[in-house]
């Protein structure tokens, strides 16, 4: 599904000698590199403070700490999305409100999200799901009329842009209160182990959230907020912080890929390609989504199937996700019924995901591509 090897190979020298430099410093933990990549990202995304932790999940969670959610809460998030999502906010104790997708975008619904909003409603957390940005205009809206927080997922959406209806531009991530992600190896902005971070452009908030990362201290063994252990490491930040002049180009090569198979699956009639949107309306051609993840349905039925035979043909695949949210037995509750997750529970029957990295090249792409339009006809 990703050719870490590849890519890799063409950062090889960089790479080493980041890791090498840690190792020789043995500034193992908050190091120069530390520093030095989170300042490289502020300014790439043109955010006020980056905080890296240690992880994507971590950063949802720290997220939601800093803005000081409390026990019974109620915070709407996306049925269709990996469960770490809704997973931090049951560890904390606040209430889940799971709501279905849009069919074309596979983002939260927007008129779903407006019916979920009740006087215990405290925050949304839009999931830019597979590196499409979600319909950011009209969550801002809604979360100004009702004062909610805003807390972007954008583990899957690093380097993708938003375009508002006035032609603004803002990055993915940065247009909440706060903006978390992930740097698990791969994403598109990937380390070579477990990594995240917080993005904020709201000073106080970014002061409570340093303080979180890294046991509830801003002097050594004085601890001013209950916090937790969650740093990124030195030899992490090198590896992220020789990557990232690259991750426009990254994303490009994706969106080259996905254009590929858009133009070779057109004509089939039962394969449905993903769509991209900008400023929540439908654009051909558009910069809001990055492929984390180049996600198809197919409407024949045959989904299954295709699977399979592309595991003997040895293409890689993958089903996200195979269980909504709503069913999975850590999350399910008596709120839910299924009429209110139409899209998710159809999506969970049609939808597989293809090889999607910085790596393909045009022979790779044509044998995945006729071997599926083979398979599907």
């Amino acid at each position: 599904m990703v050719d870490l090897q590849g890519q890799y190979q063409q950062i090889k020298e960089t790479v080493n000698g980041a890791i090498e430099g840690v190792l020789n410093s043995s500034a193992y933990i908050n190091g120069p590199l530390v520093h030095e990549f989170q300042a490289d990202l502020e300014k790439y995304l043109d955010v006020k403070h980056v905080i890296p932790c240690a992880n994507g999940t971590d950063a949802l969670q720290i997220a939601m700490m800093g803005l000081g959610l409390e026990q019974g809460d109620e915070v709407i998030t996306a049925d269709f999305t990996f469960a770490a999502t809704v997973e931090v906010i049951a560890l904390l104790k606040l209430t889940p409100v799971l709501v279905d997708v849009d069919p074309k975008t596979y983002n939260i619904d927007i008129a779903a999200l407006k019916r979920a909003i009740t006087p215990k409603t405290k925050a949304i957390v839009p999931v830019h799901l597979f590196g499409q940005v979600a319909n950011m205009e009209a969550i801002m809206e809604i979360a100004s009329a009702h004062n909610l927080f805003v807390i972007e997922d954008n583990a899957q959406a690093i380097g993708a842009d938003y375009r508002f209806k006035d032609g603004r531009k803002k990055k993915a991530g940065t247009i909440g209160n706060v903006g978390t992600t992930s740097f698990f190896p791969s994403k598109n902005l990937g380390c070579y182990g477990d990594g995240g971070a917080i993005f904020t452009n709201d000073d106080k908030l970014a002061h409570t959230i340093r303080g979180i990362v890294n046991h509830g201290m801003y002097t050594r063994y004085y601890h001013d907020v209950v916090g937790v252990n969650s740093r990124l490491d030195s030899i992490q930040a090198g590896v992220l912080k020789a990557k990232l002049p690259l991750l426009d180009t990254y994303c490009n090569a994706r969106r080259n890929a996905a254009r590929f198979y858009n133009n070779a699956f057109a004509s089939n009639p039962n394969i449905s390609t993903p769509t991209t949107s900008a400023c929540g309306e439908i654009c051909d051609s558009c910069d809001c989504h990055v492929f984390h993840q180049y996600t198809l349905q197919i409407t024949n039925g045959k989904r299954d199937d295709l699977h399979k035979y592309l595991l003997e043909k040895g293409i890689p695949n993958a089903i996200y996700y195979p269980v909504a949210l709503h069913s999975q037995k850590a999350y399910a509750a008596a709120r839910y019924k299924e009429s209110d997750f139409p899209v998710t529970n159809e999506l969970i029957k049609t939808v597989i995901s293809l090889p999607m990295h910085t790596e393909l090249d045009k022979k790779q792409l044509e044998f995945i591509t006729a071997t599926i339009n083979d398979f599907i006809n």
